[in-house]
């Protein structure tokens, strides 16, 4: 019989590509985290990792064994939520990580609908990067997450998670005062490719969604500052040290005297935001409430 803890170990292992990683993840140690796994290649028949560099990578069988692992994952957390719905689990704790914009756009609000809706719901917010609140989810650091689409993250299609769709919103040019373009109702992004930019660190998805924009556009914008702040990066525009584009949210109710803020002219960068939980975990009694408070707090956004 393959013992489902782990089967969590090797979904980690996966995930991370390194067994110190997996380990840090689990708050396990390195080698309780290799015993388990030589304890599963044991109960299986069969070598399910080898080493790959520095860090580990499926072997075949291994890669079967993890699509199993989701949908076994996943009928647990379904387990969870029923006993749960049995227990009538109206009082909890639930653990949302999420980005900056939205906690302020939408999680913020929730919070205030379910207080009144549903008060035995205590949320515990975790401020993450668009990047990073995935991966807190699926090692079980949060129960749910607010995220945005980003190249190389998991998709709608990925069967470890449940996504639910949120919200679309558009990036605006932000320029500096007496820059050329900074009149005009909107602007090419075409018009920009000569000019330094400021923008996020690689990794976060609004330097993605920046990047393929301008890719779009016919060329590769220079990044010549970076800042993950968005009013840092405002600042540094309105000084004079390039151009950016950035998430039109993410300046509302800022001072912005000093810039510009213009629309993109044609079809415009854009980040989508979704909320995640763990396949099977969308219908637990505590997280199935948030959801929805979430979706109703979408829903009455300004429109973009």
């Amino acid at each position: 019989m393959i013992d489902p803890r782990r089967l969590r170990i090797l979904r980690a292992v996966a995930d991370h590509r390194t067994v110190t990683a997996a380990a840090a993840a689990l708050y396990l140690t390195p080698s309780a985290v290799s015993q388990q796994l030589a304890a599963l290649e044991q109960e299986t028949g069969h070598a399910l990792l080898t080493r790959s560099g520095r860090g580990v990578r499926l072997t075949a069988a291994g890669e079967i064994l993890v699509g199993h692992a989701h949908e076994v994952l996943a009928q647990l957390e379904r387990a969870e939520a029923e006993l749960a719905a049995y227990a009538g689990g109206s009082a909890g704790e639930v653990t949302v990580a999420a980005f900056a914009t939205g906690i302020a756009e939408v999680l913020a609000p929730a919070i205030g609908r379910l207080a009144l809706d549903h008060p035995g719901i205590r949320l515990r917010v975790r401020d993450a990067e668009g990047d990073q609140s995935l991966p807190l989810l699926l090692d079980g650091e949060a129960d749910l997450a607010l995220a945005v689409e980003y190249r190389g993250g998991p998709g709608a299609d990925d069967t470890r998670l449940s996504v639910l769709p949120l919200y679309a919103e558009p990036f605006d040019a932000v320029l500096r005062p007496g820059h050329p373009l900074a009149d005009r109702p909107e602007v090419a992004l075409a018009d920009l490719s000569d000019e330094d930019w400021v923008g996020q660190y690689p990794g976060n998805p609004c330097h993605d969604v920046t990047l393929l924009a301008c890719e779009l556009a016919g060329f590769q914008p220079r990044f010549v500052h970076s800042s993950d702040d968005f009013r840092a990066v405002a600042a540094l525009v309105g000084a004079g040290a390039g151009v950016a584009l950035v998430p039109r949210s993410a300046l509302r109710g800022a001072d912005l005297k000093e810039v510009r803020v213009r629309p993109v002219a044609g079809p415009a960068a854009t980040r989508r935001v979704f909320a995640a939980v763990r396949r099977g975990a969308e219908s637990h009694p505590l997280i199935a409430p948030v959801l929805a408070a979430l979706v109703h707090a979408s829903r009455r956004l300004p429109a973009h």
